[in-house]
């Protein structure tokens, strides 16, 4: 369960970043009253232009970035006052992988189990697992360096999934992966789901968010502009397509807030 509650981030501008954005203001909020829910064996979609503010909520969500108001609860646990605790029941992923070029996956992944606590046992079954499922084995003594984006991405996931996470968050995860690659990362969000894990993840890719989303909500200059089910979403299209809506969401609050 994730419960996201009035968060703010907020950022102090540079003379460069005021002169950029035309403003006068020292500051600017990236995220500004922020509130949704996700709940365990539902699919939720956090959408949005670029610069909207996904990435820096879902790193809030994550306890990368730290709040500068309002909460977010992640298992029961606070991000603000527990934020150990939230990184024990979380996997996250991003679409930027960064792994350590010299070591294999069975290095950087037995590397993430080490540092979770997992027993010898608990990691030979979870690792044989996610190998199995993403097709790890073939490459799985190959230095990351050697690697495809594919494959690196694959790694990243069995890295974010090893401790057997009950929240897991997806940014962007298919972002520049072949069609086979991101199929395999669509399958796994869908398992996810059958395990009654809570999942929220982000995508451009509105097909994307058509097969796999029952909720979502829309971020738009770090305003919430929607919030509901995939049900409420296509009701208000009135027969447009999910891309068009989008669309239509967001420059609507555009030119409410110019």
């Amino acid at each position: 369960m994730i419960e996201v509650s009035n968060l703010v981030k907020t950022y102090t501008l540079t003379k460069q970043q005021k002169k950029e954005l035309q403003t006068t203001a020292g500051s600017i909020n990236a995220v500004n009253n922020v509130s949704f829910n996700c709940t365990p064996g539902r699919v939720f979609s956090l959408l949005g232009p670029n610069g909207a503010g996904k990435t820096t909520t879902l790193r809030m969500i994550a306890t990368i970035l730290k709040p500068t108001s309002g909460n977010v609860r992640v298992s029961g646990y606070s991000v603000v006052d527990e934020p150990d605790q939230v990184r024990k029941s979380i996997g996250f992923l991003t679409g930027s992988t960064n792994l350590y070029e010299r070591l294999t996956p069975e290095e950087i992944v037995k590397y993430f189990a080490d540092l979770h606590g997992i027993s010898k046992a608990d990691f030979k079954n979870r690792k044989e697992e996610l190998f199995d499922r993403l097709g790890i084995n073939e490459f799985a003594k190959k230095r990351i360096g050697q690697m495809s984006t594919g494959m690196k991405q694959k790694v990243s996931i069995a890295r974010s999934m090893i401790h057997d996470p009950s929240v897991v968050i997806f940014d962007e995860p298919t972002s520049g992966l072949d069609v086979i690659t991101a199929s395999s990362i669509i399958d796994l969000i869908k398992q996810c789901k059958q395990e009654n894990k809570t999942v929220i993840f982000s995508s451009h890719i509105m097909s994307e968010v058509d097969l796999l989303c029952d909720d979502l909500a829309i971020i738009a200059k770090g305003n919430l502009v929607f919030s509901g089910s995939m049900d409420d979403y296509r009701a208000q299209s009135e027969g447009k397509s999910l891309t068009e809506t989008f669309i239509d969401v967001v420059n609507a609050n555009q030119i409410i807030n110019a």
